[in-house]
């Protein structure tokens, strides 16, 4: 039997926040991005095989692993550059966000570097054969949202010299964070669907 002593005095409200605009506009365009990407992946894997002509996967793609290595070892250096931010070691934020930056511009010269072969010496170009255009079309849209974060990583960089990078800007580094992983996990997919099912 219940009795006034066991009831509640009083219950107390929890006042509800709206959710940061920021993260809101960040989730949407990484579920956005997600989309896009999907359908690229898609249409890579319905024209796998498709090609009436060569050069085909097996006989022009190489394995990029020390390039994927570094792209993904840059997830680990942002984290460890936003967690020093946080913590408010500014030099070693700064550290950890070039090393970012540089291991992001290894991975796009990689990538540079893997195109001048299959072009000039493979002769694979977007206008080939299917595989060219599903190619290039997938592996191009990733890189071109690596140059994106570059510069939005080397930003961010430029500014904290300046010392224009405060505690304010705390949820922003977060989003770029949050950008510069999604990036990198794309990368898995893309490494997985063209150099390891693909070939």
């Amino acid at each position: 039997m219940i009795n006034d002593a066991t009831l509640p005095l009083h219950v107390e409200a929890t006042e509800w926040k709206l959710p940061s605009s920021r993260k809101v506009a960040v989730i949407c365009l990484i579920l956005t991005e997600t989309g896009l990407f999907s359908i690229f992946v898609a249409a890579y894997l319905f024209y796998l095989g498709k090609s009436l002509t060569g050069p085909f996967p097996r006989d022009v793609l190489e394995l990029p692993v020390l390039s994927t290595i570094c792209l993904l070892s840059s997830s680990v250096t942002v984290m460890l550059a936003e967690r020093a931010f946080n913590r408010d070691r500014v030099g070693r934020f700064k550290l950890w966000w070039l090393v970012t930056i540089a291991l992001a511009a290894f991975f796009l010269g990689a990538t540079a570097l893997e195109w001048r072969r299959l072009i000039y010496q493979k002769g694979l170009t977007i206008s080939t054969n299917l595989f060219g255009t599903t190619y290039y079309s997938l592996v191009g849209l990733h890189a071109s949202h690596v140059v994106v974060g570059l510069c939005l990583l080397s930003l961010v960089f430029v500014f904290s010299l300046g010392g224009y990078v405060t505690r304010m800007h705390r949820e922003r580094i977060e989003m770029i964070s949050w950008y510069w992983h999604f990036v990198d996990a794309v990368w898995v997919v893309v490494f997985i669907v063209v150099y390891v099912i693909g070939r």
